[in-house]
């Protein structure tokens, strides 16, 4: 699973429009998210850091609400955009949440041990499992 790093909004624009996860890595406008959900069709996940999540309008959570697509809270920690455009989440990280919801860990558990071991929000966790349970 791999998250696309945005760190201008003039990348925005250039986007593949098959992206599914997005991390943008500058405090976006309402304008910029309007832009990449244009971009951006099949987008399911916006990921911002926590000092840009409170700067959301209630206006782009309720527009975002109706697309359908999660707002999560987070960082890509260690990531460098000048290697590599994308923040692939580690196949292990998905393994063990597997492996955790095949043991029948309930839902809260999984998020929080997870969260701690891989450094991923517990948000994004619960995305990645609901998206592995679909799977």
């Amino acid at each position: 699973m791999r998250i696309r790093v945005v760190s201008s909004r003039e990348e925005i624009f250039t986007l593949n429009p098959n992206e599914r996860i997005v991390h943008l890595a500058f405090r976006p406008s309402n304008k910029d998210i309007f832009g990449l959900v244009e971009t951006c069709p099949k987008i399911e996940v916006i990921q911002l850091p926590k000092s840009y999540m409170r700067t959301v309008s209630k206006s782009i959570e309720m527009f975002l609400q109706m697309q359908r697509v999660q707002l999560i809270e987070g960082d890509v920690w260690g990531h460098r955009k000048d290697i590599n455009e994308y923040y692939s989440i580690p196949s292990s990280v998905i393994e063990k949440i597997k492996e955790m919801k095949n043991e029948g860990k309930p839902t809260e558990e999984i998020e929080k041990k997870v969260a701690r071991e891989s450094k991923l929000n517990p948000e994004m966790v619960a995305y990645i499992l609901n998206k592995e349970a679909s799977a």
